[in-house]
């Protein structure tokens, strides 16, 4: 047996120990000495707190950076992304280009979003430019849809935001900390019904940056109807796509589990929208990706020991435009249906691939870039040492949709040269 494997987490165990006995050389035991680790984000944070002296040998390695949080958390990864747009806006950069309203051309990949309490006069500001916009409030730390609503009044937020005598903001220590977005009204629908991606990300160092996309990401749908109408802004079974709400509904399908293949929703918009419209709308996808983790690279902490699956979850508008709405440290990979079970089993899989290849005691020194045929069901989404060494990773590329996708080079009939941030 080449290595030891220590769960940490409520991962759904028989999928676990059937994947890793399959395997062979891992082996799901106790009182060991434990070569990989597969850790909740408390155990991580545990793990590298300098309170508990712990250090990680060469041969350990685990499954989240320490600052995580940086992308994971909601507050931080607004604020990363728009400390990164100012940074190129400073140096000049063409993908800080705004339009004649103001906004980015390409990096216009996030909601309006503010931070409460601390942005609280910059909301209302903005909420008044147009009063009729309806709203999503997040609570920064939780996750499954958890404390999520929406508002199209002020009055809705003074009831949680203001004290009532002295109309002052109250920033006690035990109110949790928001984040409120503007909603996007106008999702894409199918059948009627809203739906989001959830997509897998690997993560395998930030600097360079080096990252994977999951083929085999899937949609989640709501179980009723769409209507941007007012009179239905408390019901989540219209609004939230996520599983953990959607399977409480009456209209729940525990067969398929209101879900869908990626390699579907391309099926369907090729046929309804064209494939040029469709490879351009996944091109943006896989650029939003990149873009986010560039940045939150420079302040993440690039740890030897360490790599990150993490689940993004994109929304689509009926003008095909993709929104990131967050970042997942630890996506689920509990299975609600048979072939959400394969799908997850997979992802594990092919992950511990990557992370530890060809089964052999993890060593963290090693120049993590594995061999292409042990990827499976990952591809390469972007390799920064590879971009650098080809002269391809510039600060100047045309409109995302008309550059490249994931491997290179299929530019669009703008008739201009395009040059791309990554490859």
């Amino acid at each position: 047996m080449a290595g030891k494997v220590k769960w940490v987490t409520d991962i759904e165990k028989s999928v676990l120990i059937n994947n890793f006995e399959k395997r062979g050389w891992i082996q799901v035991a106790e009182n060991e000495d434990w070569n990989f680790y597969w850790m909740s984000v408390q155990t991580i944070r545990n793990v590298f707190s300098v309170e508990t002296g712990y250090r990680l040998s060469d041969d350990q390695i685990v499954n989240h950076f320490p600052n995580h949080y940086e992308l994971t958390r909601k507050d931080l990864m607004v604020k990363n992304i728009k400390r990164y747009r100012k940074e190129l806006e400073k140096e000049g950069s063409p993908l800080a280009e705004k339009d004649e309203n103001g906004k980015y051309i390409y990096l216009d990949f996030v909601p309006v979003t503010f931070m409460l309490p601390a942005d609280y006069n910059l909301f209302v500001e903005e909420f008044r430019k147009n009063p009729s916009s309806t709203w999503i409030m997040k609570p920064c730390g939780k996750a499954q849809g958890k404390g999520i609503f929406l508002i199209n009044k002020l009055s809705q937020i003074k009831k949680w935001s203001r004290d009532s005598k002295t109309s002052s903001f109250v920033s006690q220590s035990s109110k949790e900390a928001y984040v409120i977005s503007l909603y996007i009204n106008n999702p894409l629908l199918i059948g009627g019904k809203k739906f989001d991606l959830r997509l897998y990300v690997l993560v395998s160092t930030y600097r360079p940056l080096r990252c994977y996309m999951y083929k085999l990401g899937f949609c989640r749908f709501c179980t009723v109807k769409y209507t941007p109408s007012t009179s239905e802004l408390d019901n989540m079974f219209v609004h939230l796509t996520n599983v953990a709400i959607q399977k409480h509904g009456d209209d729940y399908n525990h067969i398929h589990g209101g879900k869908w293949t990626v390699s579907n929703l391309r099926l369907y918009l090729e046929s309804t929208r064209g494939k040029e419209v469709t490879n351009k709308l996944f091109d943006e996808i896989h650029w939003i990706i990149v873009q986010s983790l560039k940045a939150v690279a420079p302040v993440m902490n690039n740890d030897k020991h360490c790599f990150e699956c993490y689940g993004y979850d994109i929304i689509i508008d009926d003008k095909l435009k993709p929104w990131l709405i967050e970042v997942n440290a630890s996506p689920s990979l509990t299975s609600s249906t048979a072939n959400d079970r394969i799908l997850k089993y997979n992802l594990i899989n092919d992950t511990l691939n990557i992370a530890v290849p060809n089964g052999e005691i993890p060593d963290s020194k090693w120049n993590k870039s594995p061999p292409k045929e042990v990827l499976g069901n990952y591809e390469v989404l972007y390799d920064e040492e590879m971009a650098q060494s080809d002269g391809t990773d510039r600060d100047l590329r045309g409109r995302p949709g008309q550059s490249t996708g994931v491997k290179g080079s299929r530019a669009r009939d703008s008739g201009k040269p395009v040059l791309t941030t990554w490859k």
